[in-house]
């Protein structure tokens, strides 16, 4: 039940905070996207792995001294999402909201690889069309399932970063 309140007051906040210019539309976006990933990811535990931090995927060769703390949970956020922006640099002002889905559904799903195609969202913005609310929201499915919890998140991360 606390969950609930939690996460109706989050987004009420976020409904509410353009109309009363203040809250969360003051931070600076980047921070924007680390709240709403810390929000969203919550901090993972030893059994979660593998899985650390704020959900970063131990890589082969990556070793980390477990439990982390929040702050070393933190800075691996701040260092894989600002790896994503990088890589997303050419997109310009979408490169921090792809980064931001990057985080939590791959890069390689997004631009393609072996398994995948270039995604359609991935597509229409290169091609300058900035309708891409649908396009964007499809990423809520676990197993070929929708997931409502994710599509909310995908609400959210386009409520906070999104730019037109």
């Amino acid at each position: 039940m606390r969950i609930i309140i939690t996460i109706i007051t989050f987004v009420l906040t976020i409904a509410v905070a353009p109309a009363q210019s203040h809250g969360i539309y003051k931070m600076p976006p980047f921070e924007r996207a680390v709240c709403c990933i810390k929000f969203f990811e919550g901090l993972h535990q030893a059994k979660d792995y593998p899985y650390i931090g704020y959900g970063h995927r131990i890589q082969p060769g990556e070793h980390f001294r477990l439990p982390l703390t929040r702050k070393q949970a933190d800075a691996l956020l701040r260092r894989d999402l600002r790896k994503l922006c990088k890589m997303f640099r050419s997109y310009g002002k979408d490169s921090l909201l792809l980064a931001t889905l990057a985080y939590n559904v791959g890069y390689g799903t997004l631009m393609g690889n072996a398994n995948h195609l270039k995604s359609r969202l991935i597509q229409k913005i290169e091609n300058g069309d900035r309708n891409i609310h649908n396009d964007y929201i499809r990423f809520c499915r676990y197993k070929g399932k929708v997931v409502p919890s994710i599509r909310k998140r995908r609400n959210v991360e386009l409520l906070l970063l999104y730019r037109k």
